[in-house]
């Protein structure tokens, strides 16, 4: 996969056969600091990084400028401040950013109407049915990026290739701002260079193990023996494996969007005037809220908390995450991160909730890898015994002190 700073950039020149390549991936060239430029345009040019700024503020976007400073996504801000101390820090404005997704997704939608959004600011298309009355992929994709370009003044990425996955690794390739397209019968050899980790549910952990029996490569899996692999990863996920890195990818574009949510509230017949009893109810409705999205295969895109005062005043407040995740842990993290900006808490809190918005089937989501520091095997074995033994078998240490009903 390319460097996060653009270096390994690729790009197609010229004409190619695309005539077997209509799955297009794009994705938007850090969007959030590019809202930012978009609104401000003396910020053009110097570094500019998206993220909070507290104690425990971290990186949600960085632009290109800063990443040749080594600054990147989820990094410690302290840490990215580090690395580029004369980088301009925004605080997110997430309610922007949805705006200008919406208008993204409007002009996507004319081009095709299989589009199957992966997160605020990336997509898959399906552009089989429009090729007669549009023109071939590659020309497609140029006039996508041209009218993003033309009434958003923003820049995108797109992949063209055969499958969805391959598209996906191709958008990777051409960011910054840049098309890739992959001929069919170029997949494999374009796969056989990159490192075991663009596979999807290829982890560090994984790609140690895969390492560890000489398999460094793509092209180290599309040789492998599948005794061996089987041996390494299991019959499962050596077959999956296998397949993507030979570029073998069957699954078609969903479209369903229908809307969703799961949340939880609670009424205290005191008002809450301890932070830590607000932040240990909100810790016990986001650990219930993110059991519940996985037990129905969900993923959401948006954490919402609801507070209300004792006076009955109600204050709301989102979060749209980049990806989408039912992860206890990051589910957790937000609600807490979304508490914490609402003022006036010290005055008691009569009720608070915590709801997961925006929700996607994990069928209809096209991200296959798993983020291996979400926490998700522990979010594996609390089900597992919540299955058995009854929800709320296993807590979190500090659910033991509940706050007062």
């Amino acid at each position: 996969m390319g460097k996060q700073d653009g270096s390994e950039r690729t790009v197609t020149d010229g004409d190619v056969d695309d005539s077997q390549t209509p799955f297009l991936h794009i994705d938007m060239d850090a969007f959030f600091a590019s809202v930012e430029e978009l609104d401000d345009p003396d910020l053009v040019g110097k570094p500019v990084i998206v993220g909070g700024l507290g104690g425990r503020g971290v990186v949600c976007a960085a632009n290109y400028v800063a990443r040749t400073y080594g600054v990147n996504s989820a990094m410690p801000m302290s840490t990215a401040l580090r690395n580029c101390p004369n980088a301009i820090v925004r605080r997110p404005r997430f309610d922007r950013y949805s705006e200008i997704s919406q208008q993204v997704f409007t002009i996507l939608e004319e081009f095709t109407p299989k589009v199957q959004p992966l997160s605020i600011d990336e997509a898959f298309l399906d552009v089989s049915g429009a090729l007669s009355l549009l023109g071939r992929p590659r020309i497609i994709a140029r006039d996508i990026r041209e009218r993003v370009r033309t009434d958003l003044g923003l820049a995108a990425s797109i992949g063209v290739a055969s499958s969805m996955f391959v598209a996906k690794v191709a958008g990777s390739r051409a960011k910054p701002d840049g098309l890739l397209v992959i001929p069919a019968h170029e997949t494999v050899g374009f796969l056989a260079p990159l490192p075991v980790t663009a596979l999807w549910g290829v982890g560090p952990v994984t790609a140690k193990r895969l390492r560890s029996f000489g398999y460094s490569t793509i092209g180290d899996i599309q040789i492998a023996s599948a005794e061996i692999l089987v041996s390494v990863l299991g019959e499962r996920q050596a077959e999956h494996i296998h397949n993507l890195a030979m570029g073998i990818d069957p699954r078609e574009i969903s479209t369903h969007t229908a809307e969703k949510s799961i949340g939880r509230s609670q009424t205290f017949s005191d008002d809450l005037v301890d932070i830590a009893d607000m932040r240990r109810e909100v810790l016990r409705q986001a650990t219930d809220v993110a059991a519940r999205a996985r037990k129905h295969d969900f993923l959401a895109h948006t954490v919402t908390v609801t507070v209300r005062y004792g006076d009955w005043s109600t204050v709301t407040r989102s979060r749209t995450l980049t990806d989408p995740t039912n992860a206890t842990k990051l589910i957790v993290s937000e609600a807490h991160a979304l508490l914490d900006s609402v003022d006036g808490l010290e005055r008691g809190v009569r009720l608070l909730g915590v709801r997961l918005e925006n929700l996607v089937g994990e069928g209809e989501i096209a991200l296959l890898w798993e983020d291996e520091t979400d926490g998700h095997e522990i979010d594996d074995v609390v089900d597992a015994v919540s299955d058995r033994f009854g929800s709320g078998s296993v807590q979190a240490a500090s659910l033991l002190r509940a706050p007062r009903d």
